[in-house]
């Protein structure tokens, strides 16, 4: 599942990144713009997804990206795998990734990285 979190309207990366997961054979379910953290964790458990992504380049993301993981383990979800992609300073990456953000990716990311991360680690228990 792919969404963009908060008020961030812009939304051409993540609808390419949605093409190429989906060239690379897998299922994505797009969530939409601007949804709150509760909205994304609720429709990836009704969904039974195995992966969040989420596209965040309006500076929230030390607010947005940590109430998702939160959520997520609060909710007995934290299996789904959590990425993020978008403008995130590496200065913020490792904090985000000790709350739960298993990788960030930035611009220039190939689509090949991204569905290989997936793939290698999706919980599909």
């Amino acid at each position: 599942m792919a969404a963009k979190p908060g008020l961030d309207g812009h939304d051409r990366g993540i609808k390419v990144v949605c093409a190429g997961l989906k060239d690379a054979g897998m299922e994505v379910i797009y969530a939409g713009l601007r949804q709150t953290p509760e909205a994304i964790v609720n429709t990836a458990l009704q969904e039974d997804v195995d992966v969040i992504a989420l596209s965040t380049l309006s500076g929230a993301h030390n607010q947005h990206l940590p109430r998702v993981a939160k959520l997520l383990k609060e909710k007995g979800a934290g299996h789904i795998l959590l990425v993020a992609g978008g403008v995130v300073p590496k200065k913020d990456r490792l904090a985000l990734k000790e709350q739960g953000v298993k990788e960030i990716y930035g611009p220039g990311a190939s689509m090949a990285e991204i569905a290989a991360f997936i793939r290698d680690n999706v919980s599909l228990s």
